[in-house]
């Protein structure tokens, strides 16, 4: 065997060996599972079909609104836009985008049909304003008003407690008086602090008391 020849062998059986070396690890690299990405569309069988469609499901971006409430991401605050001395505000922010219930109860002790009527009206009311809520009676006074949006509960409870009829309104186990109750004067308002009509109130009263010890003495 010529030189010449020798070396044509040995180039060859090398280029044969890092072919095949090369083959055989990308092989274990892309796995029996990843051969049929690598096949002709046409060569398609239904398992083949059936992975792609897998894939192109995994690889989908989801509209948040398809997912369910627990799978769905956290809502970001915005915490420049809170007040600290509104404690309300926090949780209004924190409710935003989930299922909240509120308990509503008539005044008056009504009948069940009377207490049916008040509420559908209610919810018409808060409906004609935009809002989504669902109602069902829990009592003969009492209703569960149902938001997908929890940070809009705050503001039909303001709108319910101005009603005639509204005896109490409870939200995250915190309950406020309506003015059916005649109580609303002991809503305490946000961040604790005393309401200014009332400190007006006790202010002109302690000023009477003041005058008639005065005139006594």
């Amino acid at each position: 065997m010529s030189k010449s020849t020798f070396l044509i062998v040995v180039f060859l059986v090398t280029f044969l060996a890092t072919t095949y070396c090369g083959d055989a690890s990308e092989e274990e690299e892309d796995g029996p599972s990843q051969k049929w990405k690598k096949k002709d569309v046409r060569d398609y069988n239904d398992a083949d079909l059936e992975r792609l469609f897998d894939q192109w499901e995994e690889d989908e971006e989801k509209d948040p609104d398809d997912l369910m409430e627990h799978e769905r991401p956290a809502p970001k605050i915005d915490f420049s836009k809170m007040d600290p001395s509104n404690p309300e505000s926090i949780l209004q922010m924190s409710k935003k985008g989930k299922t909240l219930m509120m308990f509503v109860t008539v005044s008056e002790d009504p009948t069940k049909e009377e207490a049916e009527t008040i509420t559908q009206r209610w919810q018409d009311q808060l409906f004609n304003a935009n809002y989504q809520i669902q109602r069902y009676m829990v009592d003969s006074n009492r209703a569960i008003f149902l938001t997908k949006d929890g940070a809009t509960a705050w503001e039909m409870k303001n709108f319910l407690l101005e009603q005639d009829r509204c005896q109490e309104v409870t939200i995250d186990n915190k309950s406020y008086y309506g003015k059916g109750s005649g109580r609303m004067d002991e809503n305490k308002p946000a961040g604790g602090k005393k309401d200014s009509k009332s400190k007006t109130k006790k202010e002109k009263g302690k000023k009477k008391k003041k005058e008639n010890n005065k005139t006594e003495l």
